[in-house]
């Protein structure tokens, strides 16, 4: 098995930042919020936060902020939508509950409702959709996973029933997928990987063959981490495959909170004052 390449993982981070102006960071400047979030974190993560500028950092994050709440974007059926537009999908149920807790601002919101339309998406097969009768998803069984236990909900989940999912998700090379038949994707060391840990069944994969997959994915050489070898690496692979080593308790790592998808001594400072 390999070793993780962590200092060119950092320089490859550092890379991306420094080519904002490029074509290509600008043809993605619609997710750049989503990229600052994957990179600041791997870098958490690895112990290299100090790499980059807080203060800049947090001076362009405000200047993104809206005047909108959240809590307006909440549906009768206890569903949110995206934004103003109307589109409704379990990942922003995720989303504006892990928000609005973080806030400590959870009560604002019909909690009752959200956990219920939560449990409408769920399937015979023990997942969950984007939507009520949507196909089970991995990314999709995250979200719902997640915020079902950011609202002490998880009662509602057949344990039994979604780990035999999940854990059918790893495939011979070690990988996990999100769907039956699909490649394995780095992503899903994450998506697969939490919802496991959330629900007590993570003891039902193989916990060395994800390893050595998700150190297979490296650019060993200028940093990075790729959904399968040998493909081109990003920001997201990057920082999905380091959270899904955090999460396998590789040596060296910062723990990661599984239904946050933040590092754990971040999320005590927001909740109990921790240092």
């Amino acid at each position: 098995m390999g070793e993780l390449t962590a200092e060119k993982h950092v320089k490859y981070i550092i890379s991306v930042e420094k080519r904002k102006d490029d074509l290509q960071s600008v043809m993605m400047e619609h997710i750049r919020m989503n990229g600052a979030y994957w990179g600041l974190t791997t870098l958490d993560i690895l112990g290299k936060l100090d790499t980059v500028d807080i203060n800049e950092v947090v001076s362009w994050v405000l200047k993104c902020q809206h005047e909108s709440d959240i809590v307006g974007l909440q549906n009768e059926d206890g569903s949110f939508s995206g934004d103003i537009w109307g589109e409704v999908d379990s990942r922003f149920s995720y989303i504006a509950v892990s928000c609005l807790s973080l806030l400590n601002q959870l009560e604002k919101i019909n909690v009752e409702k959200a956990v219920n339309y939560i449990v409408s998406c769920k399937n015979m097969d023990g997942g969950f959709g984007c939507t009520p009768g949507g196909e089970s998803h991995s990314g999709q069984i995250f979200c719902c996973v997640g915020a079902l236990a950011i609202m002490g909900s998880l009662h509602h989940i057949d344990k039994d029933l979604l780990g035999w999912w999940l854990c059918e998700r790893q495939v011979k090379s070690g990988g996990l997928n999100g769907r039956p038949e699909k490649l394995p994707d780095v992503c899903y060391s994450w998506w697969v990987l939490s919802s496991l840990i959330m629900i007590g069944r993570v003891h039902w994969i193989n916990k060395e063959k994800l390893i050595k997959f998700i150190l297979d994915c490296q650019d060993t050489e200028n940093g990075g981490i790729s959904d399968r070898p040998d493909d081109a690496v990003d920001v997201y692979h990057t920082y999905f495959g380091i959270a899904g080593l955090s999460l396998l308790e590789y040596p060296g790592l910062k723990a990661i909170d599984p239904a946050y998808a933040l590092p754990v001594d971040v999320v005590n400072r927001i909740f109990l004052g921790k240092k």
